[in-house]
C-alpha cells in the first residue's frame, strides 16, 4: 500500500523533479526528455512522478511557472528596492533581468524558448507568465504618468523587452564574442528605445529685455 503523501512530502518531491526537469528540457529540448530519464536522475521509479503530475507537458508547465515566478520575484524585489524615482526603477529593473536570464539561462531559455502547445491551458503558468510580464510594464507606467515618457506603457515594455532579449538570445546562442558585446548591445538599444519615447524638455522662450 503506498505511503501517505503529506502536503511537504508532494513540494519537495516537486521541486526536485523540477530541478532536474529545468536542466534537461533546457540542454536537450522538451522532445528529447522522458519521464523514464527524469525518473532515473531522481533514483526513483518510472511511475512515481505520475502521482505528482499527469504527465511530462504538466512537468513541463510547472517548470515553466516556477521559473516566470522566479523572474517576476527578481524584478518586483529591484523595483521596490530602487529609489522612488521612476528612471531609477527602471534602471534597476533592466539590471535585474539580465542578471536573471546570465543567472539563470537553463530558466530563461525555457521561459521565452519554448513553444509549448496549449501552455496557457495550465492555470498555474498562465498566472506566472502574466506576473512576470507585468514586472516589464510596471515602470513604465511610472514614467508615463509622471510626464517623463509618452506612449502605451505596454508597448514601451516590449520594446524595452526585446532589446534586452535579442543580445540575451544571441549570447545564450553563441553568435557573440563575450558577455560584453552583450551588454553593448542592450545600452545601445535601449539608449535608442529611451530616445523614442522620452519627452524633449521645453525650455521657456527669452523675454525681450
Amino acid at each position: 500500500m503506498p505511503r501517505q503523501l503529506t502536503s511537504e512530502n508532494i513540494a519537495d518531491f516537486r521541486d526536485r523533479l523540477c530541478d532536474v526537469a529545468e536542466r534537461r528540457f533546457a540542454e536537450q529540448g522538451p522532445a528529447a526528455v522522458t519521464i523514464r530519464q527524469l525518473a532515473a536522475d531522481l533514483g526513483v521509479s518510472p511511475m512515481t512522478p505520475y502521482r505528482y503530475f499527469a504527465d511530462k507537458d504538466a512537468i513541463l508547465a510547472a517548470v515553466r511557472a516556477r521559473a516566470f515566478d522566479r523572474h517576476a520575484a527578481a524584478l518586483e524585489a529591484a523595483y521596490d528596492a530602487a529609489p522612488d524615482d521612476p528612471v531609477a526603477r527602471m534602471t534597476a529593473v533592466g539590471g535585474a533581468y539580465v542578471r536573471f536570464a546570465l543567472d539563470h539561462p537553463n530558466a530563461y531559455k525555457l521561459m521565452f524558448d519554448i513553444l509549448q502547445d496549449k501552455a496557457w491551458d495550465h492555470a498555474d503558468l498562465a498566472r506566472a507568465g502574466e506576473r512576470s510580464r507585468a514586472t516589464m510594464t510596471r515602470h513604465v507606467r511610472d514614467l508615463v504618468a509622471r510626464g517623463i515618457v509618452a506612449g502605451d506603457p505596454d508597448r514601451i515594455g516590449h520594446l524595452f523587452w526585446a532589446a534586452l532579449h535579442g543580445p540575451l538570445m544571441l549570447h545564450f546562442s553563441g553568435m557573440l564574442d563575450a558577455r560584453h558585446d552583450a551588454d553593448k548591445l542592450i545600452q545601445g538599444l535601449t539608449a535608442a528605445v529611451w530616445r523614442s519615447i522620452v519627452k524633449p524638455v521645453r525650455v521657456p522662450a527669452a523675454r525681450p529685455a
